[in-house]
C-alpha cells in the first residue's frame, strides 16, 4: 500500500507519463484549462488494447478466449497492461496477476481506500464502457496499491473486459480518518435535508460561509438528471446540467456519482478544481449518498502534499 500522501496536479502527471514532444490538446474543467495529452496517449493506447482483446473473443469463442487472457505469460500481458474479464453478475473470469478472483463474485471487492472496484466497474460496463479510476496493485512495481486509469468495454450481454495504465506518480492513498469523516459529513447534510426539506437545505448547501463549509469540505447537490442544485463555490453552476461533465482523462463525473447515489451511496475519484488551492486540478474521492429517489447530496477529499 502506498503509506504517504502527496499533491500532484494533473499537469505535473502529464509531464511524467508523455513526452513533450507529443502533440496535445487543451481541456477545459468547469473554467480550469490546461493541457491533456494523458487523454491522447493513454487512452488510445487502453482502447487499442481492449478492442483487439474484444476482436479476439469474436473471432477465437469465449472459452479460449477467456484461457488466454487468464495466462500470465500469454500475449494479453505486455508490461503493465493485462486483460481482466467479468460477467454482469460481478464474477471474474479472467485475471492473469490475481487469478484467486476468477471464478468468484468480487461485487463486495473494495480497494485501498473502499471504493468498490467491481461495482463501479458493473455500472459502466452496464452502459457499453468508459474510463474511471480504481487504486489496484500494480504488477510493474512489486505489487504495490497505485492509481489506474482503466477502460472498460462490453462484448455482449454475458462479458465485459477491461484494461488500465498506472499513474504511479499520483498519490492515491486517503487517510482513513478523513474517509470517516467525509461520510459523517455528507450522511449529516442528508439527514438534515431529510428534516429540513429540499428548499432550505440547498439554501444552507449554497452558503459559502454556512455550517457545511468546513475544513476544504463542502456539500453539493444533483438530482439523478444531472441538474445541479447546490454548489457554495460555484453558484454559476446551479441550475445547469453537468450530466456530461468529464474530467481531464475522459471521467464521466457526475454519471459516476449517480451510479453510486442509485446504489445508496459510494465512493469514486475524479480529477477536479481544488478551491483551496487557486483551483489547481487534483486528484479527488468523492463520497455521494441519495436523499429521496430524486436527488443526491456529495462532498470530497482531495489528494494532498506529504506533510
Amino acid at each position: 500500500m502506498l503509506m504517504y500522501r502527496s499533491e500532484f496536479t494533473l499537469l505535473f502527471s502529464i509531464l511524467i507519463i508523455v513526452s513533450t514532444t507529443l502533440a496535445t490538446s487543451k481541456v477545459t474543467v468547469d473554467g480550469v484549462g490546461y493541457d491533456n495529452a494523458t487523454e491522447i496517449i493513454e487512452i488510445n493506447r487502453l482502447t487499442a488494447f481492449v478492442d483487439e482483446a474484444a476482436d479476439y473473443v469474436k473471432d477465437n469463442g469465449k472459452e479460449k478466449a477467456l484461457q488466454q487472457f487468464n495466462n500470465r505469460s500469454g500475449s494479453f500481458v505486455r508490461g503493465e497492461l493485462y486483460i481482466f474479464a467479468y460477467d454482469f453478475n460481478g464474477t471474474n473470469l479472467a485475471h492473469p496477476i490475481r487469478p484467486e478472483l476468477v471464478g468468484h463474485d468480487q461485487r463486495g471487492l473494495l480497494d485501498i481506500n473502499d471504493v468498490a472496484v467491481v461495482r463501479n466497474e458493473l455500472a459502466l460496463a452496464k452502459r457499453g464502457g468508459g474510463v474511471l479510476y480504481l487504486v489496484f496493485q500494480n504488477p510493474v512495481h512489486e505489487d504495490r496499491e497505485e492509481l489506474k486509469l482503466i477502460y472498460l468495454k462490453k462484448v455482449d450481454d454475458s462479458l465485459w473486459l477491461g484494461s488500465g495504465t498506472y499513474l504511479s506518480n499520483i498519490s492515491a492513498s486517503f487517510d482513513q480518518e478523513e474517509r470517516d469523516e467525509l461520510v459523517a459529513f455528507v450522511e449529516e447534510a442528508v439527514q438534515f435535508a431529510h428534516e429540513k426539506g429540499r428548499e432550505l437545505a440547498l439554501k444552507a448547501f449554497s452558503d459559502p460561509k454556512g455550517n457545511f463549509i468546513r475544513d476544504g469540505l463542502y456539500i453539493f447537490a444533483y438530482d439523478y438528471n444531472g441538474l445541479t442544485l447546490a454548489h457554495p463555490y460555484q453558484p454559476e453552476l446551479i441550475g445547469t446540467s453537468r450530466i456530461d461533465t468529464k474530467d481531464p482523462n475522459g471521467i464521466q463525473i457526475n454519471q459516476q456519482a449517480i451510479d453510486a447515489a442509485r446504489l445508496g451511496n459510494g465512493f469514486f475519484y475524479f480529477i477536479y478544481p481544488d478551491p483551496t488551492k487557486n483551483m489547481t486540478p487534483t486528484l479527488k474521492l468523492s463520497y455521494v449518498a441519495d436523499v429521496d429517489g430524486t436527488w443526491y447530496l456529495g462532498s470530497g477529499i482531495y489528494s494532498k502534499s506529504e506533510q
